[in-house]
């Protein structure tokens, strides 16, 4: 039952971001260790000034704009699962585990797309990283 969220540099998040922790138990499996981005979507994409606003001291505050903004979930790499540590495992292996593991998931919980088709990624790369998302 219980949900870490954490930053890069290990920071505690779930407080700011409370609206995605039941999502979270239901579209992950039981026991697993994700790698990905808590995003804002916005008019114009996402909403990084939107997502800065959530690291705020007063819980009031940040259920507020829980409901205001609300978040999602991408992920892109399952580095444990169940017992197993998966770090070691080649990112092929890690994306079929994860594509297995979140085949029903739901918004706000995303899998990031991924192709093998250079046509479609130099697509994605153009109207990605044009509209200023990163991680292309």
């Amino acid at each position: 039952d219980e949900v870490y969220i954490q930053s890069r540099d290990e920071k505690p998040l779930n407080r700011y971001f409370p609206e995605l922790l039941a999502s979270i138990r239901a579209n992950l499996p039981e026991r697993a260790v994700v790698d990905g981005e808590i995003v804002i979507a916005g008019d114009r994409g996402l909403d990084f000034e939107a997502l800065l606003l959530r690291i705020h001291p007063a819980a009031s505050r940040v259920a507020e704009l829980a409901r205001q903004t609300p978040s999602s979930l991408v992920v892109w790499d399952l580095l444990a699962l169940g017992d197993d540590d998966l770090r070691a495992s080649p990112l092929e292996a890690r994306r079929a585990a994860l594509e297995r593991a979140l085949a029903r998931s739901r918004p706000p919980v995303h899998l990031t797309p991924a192709t093998r088709d250079r046509q479609v990624a130099l697509d994605w790369f153009g109207r990605f990283e044009g509209a200023g998302l990163d991680g292309v």
